[in-house]
């Protein structure tokens, strides 16, 4: 897995940049207001990054100014109907603590206002990660981007999104728990019996 990337700038465009790494000149998608503010070409840059296979397309590749910005990109893709693009778009409009704000509010609208969300995916956002993202205007969010691995973890298991989802929501532990901690207490609860 590629999880970070730091070369010089080649070229940016709208919504993503070319990076030279080694020899080997990287596309790179990124939200737009990212794009625009890492500089003219033959900047370093450095991203952190999250590799895509699509089922039916090339890999793509996806840069982040921040891990907290990547987790929660991630985090975002776990709800139907929301795929990388949509992802960006939510980021690039409102960035993660606006995002993260949005959601626990319910506010449906400032959702909406990114390209790619309609009305029924803001409610969906809400529905499905309300509960999991913690708003904190002093750093990066651990519940953020604790809750998209845990929910990984899960789907990779087996289960699916909206049940990983729920688990998580139903755990009953410590802030602070290790992602460790929290994959084995929602196996716990997603066991029967």
């Amino acid at each position: 897995m590629i999880t970070g990337v730091r070369g010089v700038l080649q070229g940016v465009g709208p919504d993503f940049v070319h990076i030279l790494v080694g020899g080997v000149t990287l596309q790179v998608f990124v939200p737009s207001s990212l794009a625009v503010s890492l500089g003219g070409p033959g900047s370093q840059v450095q991203l952190f990054t999250h590799l895509r296979f699509p089922r039916d397309d090339q890999p793509s590749l996806y840069g982040f100014a921040t891990e907290a910005d990547r987790d929660a990109f991630q985090l975002l893709m776990t709800v139907s109907g929301v795929g990388p693009r949509s992802s960006l778009g939510l980021l690039a409009t409102l960035g993660v603590g606006g995002v993260q704000r949005a959601i626990e509010a319910g506010d449906i609208a400032a959702l909406s206002t990114a390209p790619g969300i309609g009305r029924r995916t803001a409610q969906r956002l809400v529905l499905e990660l309300k509960g999991m993202v913690v708003a904190d205007e002093t750093g990066p969010s651990p519940g953020l981007s604790d809750s998209g691995e845990v929910v990984e973890a899960l789907m990779a298991l087996g289960y699916s999104a909206t049940e990983a989802r729920r688990a998580l929501n139903g755990l009953d532990a410590p802030a602070d728990a290790a992602v460790e901690e929290r994959i084995r207490l929602a196996l716990m609860h997603l066991a029967p019996g």
